[in-house]
């Protein structure tokens, strides 16, 4: 049992940018004595090129994105932030690999669904767990039915697009309605929550997609366990306790433990303005799965 972190990838950032950097060393340094932290490894381009369009990818690597994707994407594109983004897409392709390996893979990173194959946005140049399931299949054989389970507090605009025409896989979206994307687009179940849902309301609606998603028969779960759903998110609009979100994530793994498939767990969103309560929340996610499913 092992996690990737891109902890050790600096980052320099504009003063009073929101991204959240520090989050990734607090989850890991949190972690540290349950499981081996391991350094992200860079995704191959090979699998890059499986998920994304050629012409994206090409141009990203030599050109750069223009000022208006920079502004799409919400961050600066430099070297340090390319290559933390090859990174978090190489911790989860090992994670999915680690998931069919020993039933579980950890990435402390990535959840990068904002990414659509032609392009960049919302924090997000590549589509992680587009690329990790595209390697399986390719590169192990996996031809199994896979669920992406978004439960970030936005909803995964650019999964949706990736796999909208994919018969093999199951996308799942629980979100703010009225949250960015503003244009959402058609995941296979959609379900769009009012501005300061709590924690009984939350936990409802996502038993009921969960029985959704079971109907399915999935032989493979992402997990995309963003905290922004916790009340004081500077972007998530939801209103989930701690308390909440403990008994989300406890859903989700006694959900994949009856189905008796791998799961990878992706870190998604978390951008609380209490830094130290995303922290504790993201943590608690990964122990939990340890706990529950290891």
């Amino acid at each position: 049992m092992r996690a990737y972190s891109t902890a050790h990838l600096p980052l320099d950032l504009p003063p009073g940018h929101p991204f959240p950097l520090y989050k990734y060393r607090g989850v890991a340094e949190a972690l540290r004595g349950l499981l081996p932290i391991l350094p992200a490894p860079e995704v191959p381009r090979e699998a890059l090129y499986l998920a994304h369009q050629g012409a994206y990818l090409e141009r990203l690597f030599t050109q750069g994105l223009t000022r208006e994707e920079s502004l799409r994407l919400g961050l600066p594109v430099h070297p340090a932030l390319l290559r933390r983004a090859l990174h978090a897409a190489g911790g989860t392709l090992a994670a999915a690999e680690d998931a069919l390996d020993t039933g579980l893979g950890l990435n402390l990173s990535g959840g990068t669904h904002h990414a659509f194959p032609d392009r960049a946005e919302g924090y997000s140049l590549f589509n992680d767990v587009a690329v990790a399931l595209a390697w399986l299949r390719a590169k192990r054989g996996f031809g199994g039915r896979a669920l992406v389970l978004d439960l970030d507090a936005h909803q995964g605009n650019g999964t949706a697009v990736f796999f909208g025409e994919d018969p093999t896989v199951f996308t799942l979206s629980l979100h703010g309605e009225r949250n960015y994307p503003l244009k959402k687009e058609r995941s296979d179940l959609d379900v769009g929550l009012p501005d300061g849902t709590e924690d009984g309301a939350y936990l409802r609606a996502l038993e009921e997609a969960l029985e959704v998603a079971q109907a399915f028969r999935p032989e493979l779960v992402f997990y995309n366990a963003g905290v922004d759903v916790l009340r004081g998110d500077r972007f998530g609009r939801l209103a989930l306790s701690p308390e909440g979100v403990r008994a989300r994530d406890l859903r989700v793994y006694r959900f994949v433990k009856a189905l008796g498939v791998p799961l990878v767990v992706v870190m998604g969103g978390g951008y609380n303005r209490d830094p130290a309560l995303t922290v504790a929340a993201h943590a608690e996610t990964y122990r939990l799965a340890v706990s529950s499913l290891a």
